[in-house]
């Protein structure tokens, strides 16, 4: 996705890698997440390349959890993750509102999907992101996070993601999980690829987040490519499809 806007960030810093601690194993996600009839051809294609089942194992989503899909573009993971709760469920394609205008063409076949799929809503987002009928199990944002560095027109110093990472804190329920995938930039990059290449380094992301307040959890390998070199556009036909990803995972306390 390209960059939002100005109105919604503001300054961090950097943080050396640490060494990611031990996820207990979930339960499998229900293949037949996957099967459902509506999901648009290009979104099946993708399927063996973007893992979203193990992704959701990994998140520890469930039949009955209320998912907020933070910046959903076409809904690929809104689509899975409806089958994944289920009808008890609820899913929240999260817009924020300054982007409403420019993800509308994608946001409609969103909102064609919820006419026939009762479990999924799309919501548009002024700064909060707790759903409307109350906190969530889960936010998730997948191939987002470095976009919200990248504010439109002129910026004036490096943005400041902690409003908006207090912001998905509030939103979720205590031992809530707040999962993240994202293009990776190479290690001690910081903030310098995200508008050039759309990669981040994820250290600066887990700084971010540990400081709204979440524990971090660990990391999943699944979407890991060493042969990506994390120096290309992401967008580049060279490595379209086949960079180079992590998946942190972080908790709400208790």
């Amino acid at each position: 996705m390209k960059t939002l806007t100005a109105a919604m960030i503001a300054g961090l810093s950097l943080m050396t890698a640490t060494v990611s601690p031990p996820v207990m194993a979930q339960a499998a996600a229900p293949a037949s997440a996957l099967a459902d009839a509506g999901r648009p051809a290009d979104d099946v294609a993708r399927d063996a390349a973007r893992k979203p089942l193990e992704l959701a194992a990994f998140a520890g989503i469930k039949a009955g959890d209320r998912v907020v899909d933070l910046i959903p573009g076409g809904g690929y993971f809104t689509f899975v993750f409806s089958g994944v709760v289920g009808p008890t469920g609820h899913v929240y394609a999260t817009v924020p509102a300054p982007a409403k205008d420019y993800m509308a063409k994608k946001t409609a076949v969103i909102e064609t999907w919820a006419a026939s799929h009762p479990n999924t809503s799309v919501v548009y987002s002024a700064g909060g992101f707790t759903p409307p009928d109350g906190p969530a199990d889960l936010v998730w944002t997948a191939q987002n996070y470095h976009d919200l560095y990248n504010p439109m027109g002129p910026s004036s110093g490096p943005a400041n993601l902690l409003p908006i990472n207090k912001a998905i804190f509030a939103a979720l329920k205590p031992g809530g999980v707040y999962l993240i995938v994202d293009h990776s930039a190479p290690a001690g990059s910081g903030t310098a690829d995200t508008k050039t290449l759309h990669r981040i380094d994820e250290a600066v992301v887990r700084k971010d987040v540990e400081a709204a307040g979440f524990v971090f959890e660990g990391a999943s390998d699944v979407l890991r490519n060493p042969a990506d070199p994390r120096t290309a556009l992401v967008f580049d036909p060279s490595i379209r499809g086949k960079t180079d990803q992590f998946v942190l995972k972080f908790r709400k306390p208790k």
